[in-house]
């Protein structure tokens, strides 16, 4: 796959599910991935948001 496929790939899996494309992007053993579960679980604006920030990166 393809350098821009797995970005729009990241992308919309950020907008569907947050932390998973968090944990795609940057692993399980990360306090973004964690902070990524937390803010989606306290509002699912957030945690898109945040997701597709550490996407962007």
């Amino acid at each position: 796959m393809g350098h821009k496929s797995r970005k729009a790939v990241l992308y919309v899996t950020s907008f569907f599910v947050p932390p998973l494309a968090v944990y795609l992007r940057r692993g399980a053993n990360n306090k973004h991935f964690g902070l990524s579960i937390l803010l989606t679980l306290l509002g699912w604006i957030p945690g898109v948001l945040y997701a597709m920030y550490h996407v962007s990166k």
